[in-house]
């Protein structure tokens, strides 16, 4: 089997409200890069990039990229570099994507889920199964708030935990008073039972502001500290001056990366990305160096469609240390009967058939590749 052609779609799926974070509080969810891979033998896989401008790593250390980056470096560079070879080959075009262009690792990690997704039909054999073996069928649900009004965030958590949701991911950052009002409200309405973390996206100040605000979160009990500050060295030192376990997220992205974050006793937990290392592929090896130096960690990711959603979740299944509850949205198309808030970011979806959630857990799909069918009715409706 050869990889004949990429083709590159860009869409705008509906969402269900505005989500906001700490440094994105403008740019609308939804906008990706969608691609398929074509070979030889008429198998498609399918990939996806969630790309965004405001979205890299500490200190310039990654990027942004965009939708419009993503078509632009496949078309002139990783296309030219992985046409003509098998895509089971993953290894060898992963090597050929390195060889055309540095960095751009959302890019190659769409063409990095497409070929996962073509291997695993070729084998017939979930993504899954290619990375290892399932550890767990699903991932618990962390339901995202974002950045709203308090009464919005209050109102929208009480619905997600009446639908099932366990878990309760609070945006923060931007105000250090409202930052703790939120949890302690939250944990007033919501009871002793549900989980509630905190993720500032690099945003606070300084060091001080970060571990004083994150001292009186801990006094309504939080899971855990997403990313308050900027770097590694800024996340080890508000490590040593709380009691809650602090999350790598913006600094965690590589191999080196997890390395870093050991030396420096900087973080306890890293949130596993399929896209910030540049594919499945590169984030197996991210997950087998924090699992060796005694990290473990949720599934991280960009609000993706069902496909990306579908890679995120097997990359889940086959890490052993992804134990934490992770923002994977509920993927579903309109007028599915799944919940209509938890884990619901979106108003439609480009894939035919609803995944499954029960008990606060969303599934992972159980066919051959990604187990998605892309409903192609939907890729020209949301076309952009």
């Amino acid at each position: 089997m050869k990889i004949t052609d990429i083709k590159v779609h860009q869409v705008q799926l509906p969402a269900r409200r505005q989500h906001n974070w700490a440094t994105k509080m403008s740019t609308p969810i939804g906008h990706h890069a969608i691609i398929e891979v074509l070979t030889d033998e008429g198998l498609i896989g399918w990939g996806e990039s969630p790309a965004g401008a405001t979205w890299g790593g500490s200190h310039m250390r990654y990027y942004g990229e965009s939708p419009e980056t993503v078509a632009v470096v496949i078309r002139d560079y990783l296309l030219p570099a992985v046409l003509g070879l098998n895509p089971v080959d993953i290894s060898v075009i992963h090597a050929r994507m390195n060889l055309a262009i540095k960095g751009h690792p959302y890019a190659k990690a769409a063409v990095d889920i497409a070929v996962y997704d073509l291997a695993g039909k070729a084998f017939g054999v979930p993504i899954s199964t290619l990375l290892g073996g399932s550890h767990r069928d699903s991932i618990e649900v962390a339901h995202s708030l974002g950045i709203m009004d308090l009464d919005r965030c209050y109102a929208e958590a009480e619905e997600a935990v009446a639908e099932g949701a366990l878990t309760i991911k609070c945006k923060t950052g931007l105000d250090p008073e409202r930052d703790v009002t939120l949890v302690r409200e939250l944990r007033r309405r919501l009871g002793n039972t549900i989980k509630i973390r905190v993720d500032g996206n690099e945003s606070y100040s300084s060091v001080g502001e970060a571990v004083s605000v994150t001292k009186r979160q801990e006094e309504f009990d939080i899971l855990l500290c997403e990313q308050p500050v900027v770097g590694a060295l800024g996340l080890a030192r508000v490590a040593e001056r709380i009691e809650s376990p602090v999350m790598a997220d913006e600094s965690a992205w590589t191999v080196q990366d997890i390395l870093e974050l050991d030396k420096l006793n900087a973080a306890q937990c890293i949130s596993l990305y399929v896209t910030k290392p540049g594919g499945l592929y590169r984030a197996r090896q991210v997950a087998d160096i924090a699992e060796q130096v005694g990290m473990y960690c949720d599934i991280g990711g960009s609000i993706e469609t069902g496909i990306g959603n579908a890679a995120n979740l097997h990359l889940g299944s086959a890490t052993k240390i992804a134990r934490l509850p992770s923002v994977c949205p509920v993927s579903q198309p309109e007028g599915s009967n799944g919940p209509k808030i938890a884990g619901v970011y979106y108003l439609d979806d480009l894939i035919s058939e609803p995944f499954r959630f029960e008990s606060g857990r969303v599934f992972t799909p159980t066919g051959a590749g990604l187990g998605i069918e892309v409903d192609r009715q939907k890729l020209k409706r949301y076309a952009v």
